[in-house]
């Protein structure tokens, strides 16, 4: 059985380091850089959604599914607004719930989405996305 973590206490510092890797990944975003931002990654990458009758699915992606896929996505010049909370599970584990509104050709989209990160060698790497809708 593995060691409890039960009522981990993340720091200041931990909850920072959550936040500048966002701070990060949202600048690569915004210039379309799918090669930093899959830097950022850990794969294969989990992605879980659900489609509009409520019917879940997951799949994983590799390196280059996820270069493909981002590619047609992001830098579009889309104004992105978010709150972040991290709620950590260990030291080495985070999730993280994300509030957000879009702003695309005068439109207001709200997103709420979650992301699992992973620590690994002192550093965050994204592993597992969760948003609903994108399984039509």
């Amino acid at each position: 059985m593995p060691p409890t973590v039960d009522g981990f206490e993340p720091t200041a510092e931990d909850v920072a380091s959550v936040h500048e890797w966002f701070a990060r990944y949202d600048a690569l975003a915004a210039k379309g850089d799918v090669e930093g931002m899959a830097d950022m990654a850990m794969f294969p990458l989990n992605s879980v959604t659900d489609n509009a009758a409520g019917n879940g699915s997951a799949r994983q992606s590799s390196r280059e599914e996820f270069v493909r896929e981002m590619a047609g996505v992001v830098g579009d010049g889309a104004e992105m607004r978010s709150v972040r909370t991290p709620h950590f599970l260990s030291k080495g584990l985070v999730f993280v719930i994300t509030e957000a509104t879009v702003e695309v050709d005068g439109v207001t989209h709200r997103l709420r989405y979650g992301d699992l990160l992973v620590r690994r060698d002192g550093a965050w790497h994204f592993q597992t996305m969760v948003q609903g809708g994108w399984g039509e």
